[in-house]
Protein backbone atom coordinates (compact mmCIF):
# COMPACT_ATOMS: atom_id res chain seq x y z
CA UNK A 1 0.00 0.00 0.00
CA UNK A 2 2.86 2.06 0.16
CA UNK A 3 1.73 4.60 -2.24
CA UNK A 4 4.16 7.61 -0.95
CA UNK A 5 5.87 10.32 -2.09
CA UNK A 6 9.74 9.58 -3.72
CA UNK A 7 10.66 11.21 -0.92
CA UNK A 8 8.79 9.14 1.68
CA UNK A 9 12.11 8.33 3.47
CA UNK A 10 12.76 11.96 4.36
CA UNK A 11 8.99 12.37 5.79
CA UNK A 12 9.68 9.18 7.67
CA UNK A 13 12.55 10.49 9.19
CA UNK A 14 11.32 13.60 9.93
CA UNK A 15 7.89 12.16 11.91
CA UNK A 16 10.84 10.13 13.81
CA UNK A 17 12.54 13.28 14.56
CA UNK A 18 9.69 15.30 15.51
CA UNK A 19 8.57 11.92 17.92
CA UNK A 20 12.39 12.69 19.28
CA UNK A 21 11.52 15.52 20.11
CA UNK A 22 8.27 15.23 22.15
CA UNK A 23 10.01 12.39 24.04
CA UNK A 24 13.02 14.03 25.08
CA UNK A 25 10.63 17.33 26.17
CA UNK A 26 8.40 15.20 28.20
CA UNK A 27 5.47 14.68 26.51
CA UNK A 28 5.47 11.09 24.66
CA UNK A 29 2.21 10.33 23.19
CA UNK A 30 2.53 6.35 23.92
CA UNK A 31 2.53 6.94 27.21
CA UNK A 32 -1.24 8.34 27.20
CA UNK A 33 -3.86 5.60 28.21
CA UNK A 34 -6.89 7.08 27.37
CA UNK A 35 -8.78 10.33 26.33
CA UNK A 36 -12.33 11.50 27.18
CA UNK A 37 -13.94 11.62 24.00
CA UNK A 38 -17.68 12.40 24.38
CA UNK A 39 -18.95 12.95 21.32
CA UNK A 40 -19.07 11.78 17.45
CA UNK A 41 -18.47 13.32 14.13
CA UNK A 42 -21.92 12.03 12.82
CA UNK A 43 -23.87 12.88 15.08
CA UNK A 44 -23.10 16.64 15.66
CA UNK A 45 -23.22 16.78 11.90
CA UNK A 46 -26.84 14.86 12.83
CA UNK A 47 -27.89 17.30 15.65
CA UNK A 48 -27.02 20.67 13.90
CA UNK A 49 -27.92 19.94 10.19
CA UNK A 50 -30.20 22.89 9.94
CA UNK A 51 -27.53 25.99 11.78
CA UNK A 52 -27.13 28.49 9.67
CA UNK A 53 -23.99 29.50 8.56
CA UNK A 54 -21.84 31.67 11.09
CA UNK A 55 -23.78 30.66 13.64
CA UNK A 56 -22.84 29.58 17.09
CA UNK A 57 -24.15 26.63 19.45
CA UNK A 58 -22.99 27.27 22.71
CA UNK A 59 -21.59 23.31 22.38
CA UNK A 60 -18.48 22.28 23.98
CA UNK A 61 -17.31 18.99 23.04
CA UNK A 62 -14.47 16.68 23.33
CA UNK A 63 -13.25 14.75 19.98
CA UNK A 64 -10.39 11.86 19.17
CA UNK A 65 -10.01 10.73 15.99
CA UNK A 66 -7.14 10.66 13.13
CA UNK A 67 -6.15 14.16 11.24
CA UNK A 68 -6.86 13.24 7.30
CA UNK A 69 -6.05 16.87 6.52
CA UNK A 70 -3.71 19.90 7.77
CA UNK A 71 -4.42 23.36 6.00
CA UNK A 72 -1.75 26.07 8.08
CA UNK A 73 -2.62 29.85 7.94
CA UNK A 74 -0.56 32.16 10.33
CA UNK A 75 -2.41 32.97 12.77
CA UNK A 76 -5.28 30.27 12.06
CA UNK A 77 -5.45 26.68 10.63
CA UNK A 78 -7.98 24.01 9.79
CA UNK A 79 -7.59 20.26 9.76
CA UNK A 80 -9.96 17.18 9.29
CA UNK A 81 -10.56 14.64 12.04
CA UNK A 82 -11.57 11.53 11.28
CA UNK A 83 -13.72 9.25 13.81
CA UNK A 84 -15.22 6.17 14.15
CA UNK A 85 -18.42 7.68 12.57
CA UNK A 86 -17.05 9.96 10.07
CA UNK A 87 -14.97 13.42 9.38
CA UNK A 88 -15.76 16.69 10.77
CA UNK A 89 -13.22 20.21 10.38
CA UNK A 90 -11.34 21.79 13.55
CA UNK A 91 -10.34 25.16 13.16
CA UNK A 92 -7.12 26.18 15.52
CA UNK A 93 -6.64 29.58 16.25
CA UNK A 94 -3.55 31.16 18.46
CA UNK A 95 -5.23 33.49 20.30
CA UNK A 96 -8.06 30.77 21.67
CA UNK A 97 -5.21 27.82 21.68
CA UNK A 98 -2.46 29.31 22.94
CA UNK A 99 1.19 30.06 21.87
CA UNK A 100 2.89 27.03 22.64
CA UNK A 101 -0.40 24.45 21.61
CA UNK A 102 -0.35 26.39 18.57
CA UNK A 103 2.84 25.79 17.36
CA UNK A 104 2.53 22.01 18.25
CA UNK A 105 -0.99 22.33 16.46
CA UNK A 106 1.03 23.15 13.38
CA UNK A 107 4.11 20.67 13.70
CA UNK A 108 1.33 17.53 13.60
CA UNK A 109 1.26 15.77 10.74
CA UNK A 110 -1.70 14.00 8.63
CA UNK A 111 -2.14 10.70 9.73
CA UNK A 112 -1.70 11.63 13.90
CA UNK A 113 -4.54 10.68 16.10
CA UNK A 114 -5.55 13.71 18.26
CA UNK A 115 -8.12 14.45 20.92
CA UNK A 116 -9.22 17.75 20.98
CA UNK A 117 -11.68 19.73 23.09
CA UNK A 118 -13.80 23.01 21.70
CA UNK A 119 -16.77 24.63 20.86
CA UNK A 120 -19.20 23.27 17.72
CA UNK A 121 -19.90 26.27 15.27
CA UNK A 122 -20.68 26.64 11.89
CA UNK A 123 -18.17 28.79 9.32
CA UNK A 124 -18.92 31.54 7.10
CA UNK A 125 -18.50 28.92 3.94
CA UNK A 126 -21.24 26.58 5.76
CA UNK A 127 -18.94 24.16 7.41
CA UNK A 128 -19.76 22.77 10.83
CA UNK A 129 -16.17 22.77 12.75
CA UNK A 130 -15.07 22.94 16.21
CA UNK A 131 -13.08 25.63 17.59
CA UNK A 132 -10.60 23.91 19.40
CA UNK A 133 -9.12 25.37 22.78
CA UNK A 134 -7.71 22.62 23.82
CA UNK A 135 -4.95 19.48 22.09
CA UNK A 136 -3.93 16.55 22.83
CA UNK A 137 -1.27 14.32 20.56
CA UNK A 138 -2.16 10.95 21.07
CA UNK A 139 -0.34 8.73 18.59
CA UNK A 140 1.99 9.97 16.21
CA UNK A 141 2.10 8.34 13.03
CA UNK A 142 5.27 7.33 11.77
CA UNK A 143 4.17 6.64 8.34
CA UNK A 144 2.62 8.71 5.57
CA UNK A 145 -0.63 8.22 4.71
CA UNK A 146 -0.83 7.38 0.63
CA UNK A 147 -0.89 10.13 -1.34
CA UNK A 148 -4.11 10.30 -3.02
CA UNK A 149 -6.40 8.40 -0.46
CA UNK A 150 -9.23 7.65 -3.03
CA UNK A 151 -7.32 6.87 -6.49
CA UNK A 152 -5.49 3.54 -4.45
CA UNK A 153 -5.72 0.95 -7.79
CA UNK A 154 -3.34 -1.48 -6.15
CA UNK A 155 -5.69 -3.95 -4.70
CA UNK A 156 -3.24 -6.46 -3.75
CA UNK A 157 -1.77 -4.14 -1.66
CA UNK A 158 -4.62 -2.99 -0.18
CA UNK A 159 -5.82 -6.47 0.92
CA UNK A 160 -2.43 -6.84 2.62
CA UNK A 161 -2.36 -3.57 4.61
CA UNK A 162 -6.13 -3.65 5.37
CA UNK A 163 -5.53 -1.05 8.25
CA UNK A 164 -4.19 1.77 5.88
CA UNK A 165 -7.32 0.64 3.22
CA UNK A 166 -9.80 1.30 5.93
CA UNK A 167 -8.38 4.65 7.12
CA UNK A 168 -8.16 6.15 3.61
CA UNK A 169 -11.15 4.63 2.12
CA UNK A 170 -14.70 4.96 4.17
CA UNK A 171 -16.33 3.26 1.87
CA UNK A 172 -14.35 -0.05 2.86
CA UNK A 173 -15.22 0.63 6.65
CA UNK A 174 -18.76 0.55 4.90
CA UNK A 175 -18.71 -2.46 3.44
CA UNK A 176 -17.61 -4.62 6.78
CA UNK A 177 -20.39 -2.50 8.67
CA UNK A 178 -22.79 -3.73 6.47
CA UNK A 179 -21.20 -7.29 6.89
CA UNK A 180 -21.64 -7.27 10.75
CA UNK A 181 -25.55 -6.09 10.13
CA UNK A 182 -26.06 -8.75 7.78
CA UNK A 183 -24.96 -11.14 10.30
CA UNK A 184 -26.87 -9.33 13.29
CA UNK A 185 -30.13 -9.76 11.08
CA UNK A 186 -29.74 -13.47 10.10
CA UNK A 187 -29.08 -14.24 13.57
CA UNK A 188 -31.98 -12.07 14.92
CA UNK A 189 -33.97 -14.06 12.00
CA UNK A 190 -33.05 -16.95 13.13
CA UNK A 191 -32.95 -16.69 16.74
CA UNK A 192 -36.87 -15.46 16.32
CA UNK A 193 -38.15 -18.35 14.49
CA UNK A 194 -36.88 -20.84 17.57
CA UNK A 195 -33.34 -22.11 16.38
CA UNK A 196 -30.92 -21.87 18.87
CA UNK A 197 -26.85 -20.79 18.17
CA UNK A 198 -24.00 -23.42 19.13
CA UNK A 199 -20.47 -24.06 18.43
CA UNK A 200 -19.13 -27.17 17.22
CA UNK A 201 -15.39 -28.42 16.98
CA UNK A 202 -13.45 -26.78 14.56
CA UNK A 203 -10.14 -29.23 14.91
CA UNK A 204 -11.62 -32.66 13.88
CA UNK A 205 -10.09 -36.16 13.97
CA UNK A 206 -9.84 -37.18 10.65
CA UNK A 207 -10.50 -36.64 6.70
CA UNK A 208 -13.81 -37.31 5.69
CA UNK A 209 -14.99 -38.95 1.82
CA UNK A 210 -16.37 -35.61 0.38
CA UNK A 211 -14.56 -33.50 -2.29
CA UNK A 212 -13.65 -30.77 -0.53
CA UNK A 213 -10.10 -31.11 0.60
CA UNK A 214 -9.26 -30.16 4.09
CA UNK A 215 -6.00 -28.54 5.47
CA UNK A 216 -3.98 -31.46 8.07
CA UNK A 217 -2.43 -30.42 11.31
CA UNK A 218 -1.04 -32.33 14.11
CA UNK A 219 -2.43 -32.57 17.94
CA UNK A 220 1.53 -32.33 20.09
CA UNK A 221 -0.39 -33.99 23.40
CA UNK A 222 -2.54 -36.28 21.63
CA UNK A 223 0.13 -37.59 19.23
CA UNK A 224 -2.74 -37.92 16.41
CA UNK A 225 -3.20 -35.74 12.86
CA UNK A 226 -6.28 -33.49 12.87
CA UNK A 227 -7.74 -31.58 10.32
CA UNK A 228 -9.93 -28.33 10.10
CA UNK A 229 -13.60 -28.49 9.57
CA UNK A 230 -14.81 -28.37 5.96
CA UNK A 231 -18.58 -28.09 7.58
CA UNK A 232 -20.07 -28.19 10.24
CA UNK A 233 -22.95 -30.34 9.43
CA UNK A 234 -22.14 -33.54 10.90
CA UNK A 235 -21.78 -32.35 14.41
CA UNK A 236 -25.12 -30.32 14.41
CA UNK A 237 -27.03 -33.40 13.38
CA UNK A 238 -25.84 -35.16 16.21
CA UNK A 239 -27.88 -32.26 18.53
CA UNK A 240 -30.27 -32.68 16.50
CA UNK A 241 -30.34 -36.52 17.53
CA UNK A 242 -29.61 -35.07 20.67
CA UNK A 243 -32.87 -33.42 20.96
CA UNK A 244 -32.54 -30.12 20.18
CA UNK A 245 -34.80 -29.73 16.87
CA UNK A 246 -33.99 -26.10 15.88
CA UNK A 247 -30.14 -25.61 15.55
CA UNK A 248 -27.69 -22.99 13.67
CA UNK A 249 -24.00 -22.42 13.85
CA UNK A 250 -22.06 -19.38 12.48
CA UNK A 251 -18.84 -21.25 11.57
CA UNK A 252 -15.53 -20.43 9.82
CA UNK A 253 -14.44 -23.21 7.36
CA UNK A 254 -11.24 -24.19 6.10
CA UNK A 255 -10.71 -25.75 2.67
CA UNK A 256 -7.22 -26.79 0.78
CA UNK A 257 -8.36 -25.46 -2.65
CA UNK A 258 -8.07 -23.13 -5.50
CA UNK A 259 -9.16 -19.29 -4.78
CA UNK A 260 -10.80 -16.83 -6.99
CA UNK A 261 -13.01 -14.30 -6.80
CA UNK A 262 -15.73 -16.25 -5.01
CA UNK A 263 -13.38 -18.36 -3.28
CA UNK A 264 -11.07 -18.01 -0.04
CA UNK A 265 -9.36 -20.61 1.65
CA UNK A 266 -11.39 -19.92 5.10
CA UNK A 267 -14.51 -18.73 4.41
CA UNK A 268 -17.93 -17.99 6.86
CA UNK A 269 -21.43 -20.49 6.97
CA UNK A 270 -24.73 -20.67 8.71
CA UNK A 271 -25.39 -24.31 8.65
CA UNK A 272 -28.99 -24.92 10.43
CA UNK A 273 -31.21 -28.00 11.29
CA UNK A 274 -34.54 -28.11 12.27
CA UNK A 275 -36.35 -31.30 12.88
CA UNK A 276 -39.75 -32.33 11.67
CA UNK A 277 -39.75 -30.82 8.41
CA UNK A 278 -38.42 -31.40 4.71
CA UNK A 279 -36.43 -29.23 1.74
CA UNK A 280 -39.78 -27.63 1.36
CA UNK A 281 -39.80 -25.98 4.38
CA UNK A 282 -36.23 -24.75 4.40
CA UNK A 283 -36.78 -23.87 0.50
CA UNK A 284 -39.84 -21.41 2.51
CA UNK A 285 -37.09 -20.61 5.44
CA UNK A 286 -34.51 -19.61 2.87
CA UNK A 287 -36.94 -17.15 1.20
CA UNK A 288 -38.61 -15.32 3.41
CA UNK A 289 -35.17 -15.16 5.31
CA UNK A 290 -33.53 -13.85 2.10
CA UNK A 291 -36.27 -11.26 2.04
CA UNK A 292 -36.10 -10.08 5.56
CA UNK A 293 -32.29 -9.56 5.64
CA UNK A 294 -32.15 -7.87 2.13
CA UNK A 295 -35.18 -5.86 3.63
CA UNK A 296 -33.72 -4.67 6.70
CA UNK A 297 -30.15 -4.30 5.23
CA UNK A 298 -30.59 -2.52 1.86
CA UNK A 299 -34.18 -1.06 2.73
CA UNK A 300 -35.28 -2.59 -0.82
CA UNK A 301 -35.53 -6.03 -2.08
CA UNK A 302 -34.77 -4.56 -5.93
CA UNK A 303 -30.77 -5.23 -5.47
CA UNK A 304 -28.34 -3.64 -7.87
CA UNK A 305 -25.21 -6.36 -8.20
CA UNK A 306 -22.26 -5.44 -10.24
CA UNK A 307 -24.57 -3.64 -13.00
CA UNK A 308 -27.21 -6.06 -12.70
CA UNK A 309 -31.09 -5.46 -11.44
CA UNK A 310 -31.63 -8.38 -8.75
CA UNK A 311 -35.00 -9.06 -7.84
CA UNK A 312 -35.33 -10.34 -4.62
CA UNK A 313 -39.44 -10.18 -4.26
CA UNK A 314 -39.77 -13.41 -6.88
CA UNK A 315 -37.79 -16.85 -6.33
CA UNK A 316 -38.26 -19.17 -9.27
CA UNK A 317 -38.49 -23.11 -8.52
CA UNK A 318 -37.48 -25.83 -11.04
CA UNK A 319 -35.82 -29.47 -10.85
CA UNK A 320 -32.54 -29.97 -12.13
CA UNK A 321 -34.26 -32.30 -14.98
CA UNK A 322 -36.64 -29.24 -15.95
CA UNK A 323 -33.91 -26.37 -15.25
CA UNK A 324 -31.60 -28.72 -17.78
CA UNK A 325 -34.48 -29.16 -20.66
CA UNK A 326 -35.30 -25.64 -20.48
CA UNK A 327 -31.75 -24.02 -21.18
CA UNK A 328 -30.18 -27.28 -22.94
CA UNK A 329 -32.96 -28.96 -24.91
CA UNK A 330 -32.24 -32.62 -23.64
CA UNK A 331 -34.39 -34.39 -21.58
CA UNK A 332 -33.02 -36.57 -19.14
CA UNK A 333 -36.46 -38.34 -18.54
CA UNK A 334 -36.03 -40.38 -21.20
CA UNK A 335 -32.34 -41.36 -20.89
CA UNK A 336 -32.64 -44.93 -19.71
CA UNK A 337 -28.54 -45.85 -18.76
CA UNK A 338 -25.83 -44.83 -17.66
CA UNK A 339 -24.19 -46.03 -21.57
CA UNK A 340 -26.67 -43.50 -22.86
CA UNK A 341 -25.55 -40.44 -20.85
CA UNK A 342 -22.01 -40.51 -21.61
CA UNK A 343 -22.96 -40.76 -25.32
CA UNK A 344 -25.21 -37.52 -24.82
CA UNK A 345 -22.23 -35.70 -22.81
CA UNK A 346 -19.85 -36.53 -25.73
CA UNK A 347 -22.90 -35.40 -28.28
CA UNK A 348 -23.20 -32.07 -26.26
CA UNK A 349 -19.45 -31.58 -25.61
CA UNK A 350 -19.98 -31.95 -21.69
CA UNK A 351 -17.20 -33.08 -19.06
CA UNK A 352 -17.75 -36.59 -17.93
CA UNK A 353 -17.22 -36.62 -14.28
CA UNK A 354 -14.87 -38.95 -12.52
CA UNK A 355 -17.38 -41.51 -12.50
CA UNK A 356 -19.91 -41.17 -15.71
CA UNK A 357 -23.08 -42.41 -14.11
CA UNK A 358 -26.66 -40.95 -15.36
CA UNK A 359 -26.72 -38.46 -12.24
CA UNK A 360 -23.54 -37.35 -11.92
CA UNK A 361 -23.56 -36.57 -15.80
CA UNK A 362 -27.09 -34.76 -15.16
CA UNK A 363 -24.72 -32.72 -12.66
CA UNK A 364 -22.67 -31.54 -15.58
CA UNK A 365 -25.34 -30.87 -18.18
CA UNK A 366 -26.63 -28.45 -15.31
CA UNK A 367 -23.32 -26.63 -14.51
CA UNK A 368 -22.79 -26.58 -18.70
CA UNK A 369 -26.10 -25.19 -19.59
CA UNK A 370 -28.34 -23.88 -17.01
CA UNK A 371 -26.10 -22.13 -13.68
CA UNK A 372 -24.76 -19.55 -15.86
CA UNK A 373 -28.38 -18.44 -16.83
CA UNK A 374 -29.56 -17.92 -13.18
CA UNK A 375 -29.50 -14.56 -13.04
CA UNK A 376 -32.53 -14.00 -10.52
CA UNK A 377 -33.22 -15.85 -7.60
CA UNK A 378 -33.66 -19.42 -8.46
CA UNK A 379 -34.23 -22.82 -6.34
CA UNK A 380 -33.00 -25.94 -8.00
CA UNK A 381 -34.28 -29.13 -6.49
CA UNK A 382 -34.16 -32.87 -6.93
CA UNK A 383 -30.46 -33.65 -7.16
CA UNK A 384 -29.21 -37.52 -8.39
CA UNK A 385 -28.40 -39.40 -5.37
CA UNK A 386 -24.40 -39.61 -6.62
CA UNK A 387 -23.71 -36.24 -5.80
CA UNK A 388 -25.80 -35.77 -2.37
CA UNK A 389 -24.70 -38.32 -0.07
CA UNK A 390 -26.44 -36.67 2.64
CA UNK A 391 -29.56 -36.11 1.07
CA UNK A 392 -33.22 -38.29 1.59
CA UNK A 393 -34.08 -40.14 -1.46
CA UNK A 394 -36.94 -39.04 -3.02
CA UNK A 395 -39.85 -41.74 -1.95
CA UNK A 396 -41.17 -42.37 -5.67
CA UNK A 397 -37.92 -42.05 -7.40
CA UNK A 398 -35.35 -43.44 -5.73
CA UNK A 399 -32.72 -42.18 -8.19
CA UNK A 400 -32.80 -38.59 -6.67
CA UNK A 401 -32.56 -37.04 -3.49
CA UNK A 402 -35.19 -33.87 -1.27
CA UNK A 403 -32.21 -31.66 -2.12
CA UNK A 404 -31.94 -28.15 -3.50
CA UNK A 405 -29.14 -25.40 -4.11
CA UNK A 406 -30.58 -21.59 -4.75
CA UNK A 407 -28.58 -19.58 -7.31
CA UNK A 408 -28.29 -15.39 -7.68
CA UNK A 409 -26.20 -13.62 -10.37
CA UNK A 410 -25.09 -17.16 -11.64
CA UNK A 411 -23.86 -17.98 -8.53
CA UNK A 412 -24.72 -20.83 -5.99
CA UNK A 413 -25.59 -19.38 -2.37
CA UNK A 414 -26.60 -22.22 -0.31
CA UNK A 415 -27.27 -25.97 -0.05
CA UNK A 416 -30.39 -27.59 1.31
CA UNK A 417 -31.55 -31.41 2.21
CA UNK A 418 -34.17 -33.55 3.73
CA UNK A 419 -31.61 -34.77 5.79
CA UNK A 420 -30.77 -38.79 5.41
CA UNK A 421 -31.89 -40.27 8.62
CA UNK A 422 -31.53 -43.97 7.65
CA UNK A 423 -28.28 -45.04 9.15
CA UNK A 424 -28.10 -48.29 6.74
CA UNK A 425 -28.41 -46.24 3.60
CA UNK A 426 -26.34 -43.82 4.86
CA UNK A 427 -23.39 -46.10 6.18
CA UNK A 428 -23.50 -47.61 2.76
CA UNK A 429 -23.31 -44.14 0.90
CA UNK A 430 -20.18 -43.03 2.71
CA UNK A 431 -18.37 -46.55 2.58
CA UNK A 432 -18.69 -46.01 -1.14
CA UNK A 433 -17.75 -42.59 -1.35
CA UNK A 434 -14.59 -43.51 0.50
CA UNK A 435 -13.96 -46.04 -1.58
CA UNK A 436 -14.52 -43.79 -4.51
CA UNK A 437 -12.52 -41.38 -3.34
CA UNK A 438 -9.77 -44.17 -2.62
CA UNK A 439 -9.52 -45.42 -6.37
CA UNK A 440 -9.06 -41.78 -7.16
CA UNK A 441 -6.83 -40.78 -4.61
CA UNK A 442 -4.15 -44.11 -3.13
CA UNK A 443 -2.74 -42.22 -0.68
CA UNK A 444 -6.15 -40.39 0.40
CA UNK A 445 -6.45 -40.87 4.43
CA UNK A 446 -10.08 -40.18 4.08
CA UNK A 447 -12.24 -42.29 6.53
CA UNK A 448 -15.92 -42.96 7.21
CA UNK A 449 -17.49 -41.61 10.13
CA UNK A 450 -19.06 -43.94 11.77
CA UNK A 451 -19.86 -42.45 15.16
CA UNK A 452 -22.03 -40.19 12.98
CA UNK A 453 -23.48 -43.54 11.78
CA UNK A 454 -24.04 -45.04 15.00
CA UNK A 455 -25.75 -41.23 16.15
CA UNK A 456 -28.22 -42.32 13.30
CA UNK A 457 -28.53 -45.38 14.82
CA UNK A 458 -30.38 -43.95 18.04
CA UNK A 459 -32.61 -42.16 15.52
CA UNK A 460 -32.32 -38.82 13.60
CA UNK A 461 -36.29 -37.16 13.69
CA UNK A 462 -37.14 -36.20 9.79
CA UNK A 463 -35.31 -32.76 9.23
CA UNK A 464 -34.50 -30.23 7.25
CA UNK A 465 -30.95 -28.78 6.68
CA UNK A 466 -29.88 -25.42 5.28
CA UNK A 467 -26.01 -24.66 4.53
CA UNK A 468 -25.21 -20.89 2.95
CA UNK A 469 -22.00 -19.01 2.66
CA UNK A 470 -22.25 -16.26 4.53
CA UNK A 471 -19.39 -13.99 2.58
CA UNK A 472 -21.21 -14.44 -1.00
CA UNK A 473 -24.59 -13.25 0.63
CA UNK A 474 -22.34 -10.09 2.28
CA UNK A 475 -21.05 -9.70 -1.49
CA UNK A 476 -24.37 -9.67 -2.96
CA UNK A 477 -25.67 -6.80 -0.23
CA UNK A 478 -22.50 -4.60 -0.84
CA UNK A 479 -22.55 -4.82 -4.21
CA UNK A 480 -18.45 -6.25 -3.83
CA UNK A 481 -17.91 -7.98 -6.85
CA UNK A 482 -14.64 -9.80 -4.85
CA UNK A 483 -14.70 -12.01 -1.74
CA UNK A 484 -11.47 -10.30 -0.53
CA UNK A 485 -13.45 -7.53 -0.61
CA UNK A 486 -15.90 -8.53 2.30
CA UNK A 487 -12.89 -10.62 3.97
CA UNK A 488 -11.43 -7.83 6.47
CA UNK A 489 -8.02 -9.93 6.28
CA UNK A 490 -7.83 -12.16 3.40
CA UNK A 491 -5.46 -15.25 2.38
CA UNK A 492 -2.49 -13.42 0.55
CA UNK A 493 0.59 -14.95 -0.34
CA UNK A 494 3.85 -13.65 1.56
CA UNK A 495 5.51 -11.22 -0.70
CA UNK A 496 8.63 -12.79 0.50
Amino acid sequence: MQNTPVNAATEQAVRRQKLADLQAAGHDPFTITKYPQDAFSADLQAEFKDLPAESETGKVVTLAGRLMSKRVMGKASFAHLRDAKGDIQIFAKRDVLGDEPYAAFKKLDVGDIVGCKGEVFRTRMGELSVRISELTLLSKSLLPLPEKFHGLTDREARYRQRYVDLIVNPDVKQTFVRRSQILRELRAFLDNKGFLEVETPILTPFEIGASARPFLTHHNTLDMDMVLRIETELYLKRLVVGGMDRVYEVGRIFRNEGMDPKHNPEFTTIELYQAYTDYHGMMDLVEEMMKTVAQKVCGTLQIEYQGKQIDLSHWERLTMLEAVKKYSGVDFTTVASDEEAIALAKKHHVELPEVPTKGAILAEFFDAFVEGNLVQPTFIYDYPVEISPLAKRKPNDPAFTERFEYFINCTEFGNAFSELNDPIDQKGRFERQVAERKKLEPTSKAQVDYDYVTALEYGLPPTGGLGFGVDRLVMLLTDSASIRDVLLFPTMKPLD
